[in-house]
């Protein structure tokens, strides 16, 4: 039994005949960036995660830089945040001259709370929590950080579409918040697509202007700008997605609770969800003894995972090239021996999820 870790082909084809349709509409419009569409679903994006504004951008990685630039961040500033990570986190932080600053992580992959105080110096400016694989942050404890320091909180809610704590949603907590509607998000578009949200209009005047080339009209360049503007097409896609987003979440969900009843072996951590969380699992990961032996005894049966990721970022090339190898972050280093994600998507069936528990209880045994 074959069984992926992700099926966009599947998704495309159960939505082909509303995508197909999304196209011809905007292409028979003749009018494919800067329309009134894409503000209808800037629009709908506020009301699903209850924020002021929002602009939207050509991906997730240009939303982090955009964010750094509106707050002035600059050479010599330091950003503090997760070393488990995509790159993009700090290659955004890196791309406006100041440097990253990594805070070990908590069993839980996210960035401990508990040790942020002790890397705040003069340089800090920005506090980045990362949401990773979906899971909330500790947001209660940045917050009262970053009013203490006077510190902003950008929070990378790349993965976090979807997911709340106590009913408040993801990147909606801090100063901005910043998503990607990558492909390989359960909120994805046909391409890179990224949007960020936030209570300060002002923030998001600079951004709209800054992703135009810095035009604030035809024959009038304010600033010197990048285009980063999403198109029309992805825009209307991802409106029609968001329809179908609270029942894409709710299948994965049920996949998750399917993995803890039939896969309750010592040899393997499930992630916890507490009542206060909702997680909308754009990843599902474990923490796995001997991971390495095991995602290859899997693909041996056509099961596919995927390591997210082997090292974190302080350790790689570019980092130490740059800032030198003198972080010790000894959690992060050993989490990421473990870490494996294994399928979760919604196109999943039980059988399926139970032929991998089974494999993999067949492993360990």
């Amino acid at each position: 039994m074959n069984v992926n870790i992700i099926d966009l082909k599947q998704r495309y084809l159960e939505e082909r005949d509303d995508i197909l349709n999304i196209i011809d509409k905007t292409l028979t419009s003749g009018s494919l960036v800067m329309t009134p569409e894409i503000n209808d679903f800037e629009k709908d994006i506020c009301k699903f995660v209850n924020s002021k504004n929002c602009s939207t951008l050509n991906s997730g990685t240009d939303a982090l830089m955009m964010a750094l630039w509106a707050m002035g961040i600059k050479e010599g500033d330091e950003v503090i945040t997760s070393p488990i990570s995509f790159v993009a986190t700090i290659g955004a932080i890196i791309h406006v001259k100041a440097k990253p600053v990594f805070v070990d992580v908590d069993d839980d992959l996210n960035i401990n709370t508990k040790l942020i105080e002790e890397k705040i110096t003069s340089k800090t400016k920005v506090i980045m929590p990362v949401h990773w694989t979906g899971r909330i942050c500790n947001m209660n404890k940045i917050l009262d950080l970053a009013k203490k320091y006077n510190l902003k909180v950008i929070e990378d809610a790349a993965q976090a579409m979807g997911s709340f704590y106590n009913n408040k949603h993801g990147g909606t907590f801090g100063d901005i918040g910043i998503f990607s509607a990558h492909p390989l998000k359960n909120f994805n578009a046909i391409g890179d697509s990224g949007f960020l949200v936030s209570d300060n209009k002002d923030y998001i005047e600079k951004i709209n202007v800054f992703k135009n080339h810095g035009l604030i009209s035809r024959d009038n360049v304010e600033i010197f700008g990048v285009n980063s503007r999403m198109d029309t097409i992805n825009s209307q896609i991802l409106k029609y997605r968001l329809t179908k987003l609270e029942n894409i979440i709710n299948r994965r969900r049920n996949n998750v609770e399917l993995y803890r009843k039939y896969l309750n072996i010592k040899e393997l951590k499930i992630p916890e969800c507490k009542k206060e969380e909702y997680n909308s699992f754009v990843m599902f990961i474990v923490q796995a003894e001997n991971r390495d032996q095991l995602q290859k005894y899997l693909k041996e049966n056509d099961i596919e995972s995927l390591i997210y990721y082997s090292k974190p970022l302080h350790l790689h090339k570019a980092y130490k090239d740059k800032f030198g190898n003198d972080s010790f972050l000894p959690k992060s280093e050993l989490l990421t021996s473990k870490v494996l994600a294994l399928p979760i998507h919604q196109h999943l069936t039980e059988e399926q999820i139970l032929h991998v528990c089974e494999k993999i209880k067949s492993f360990y045994n």
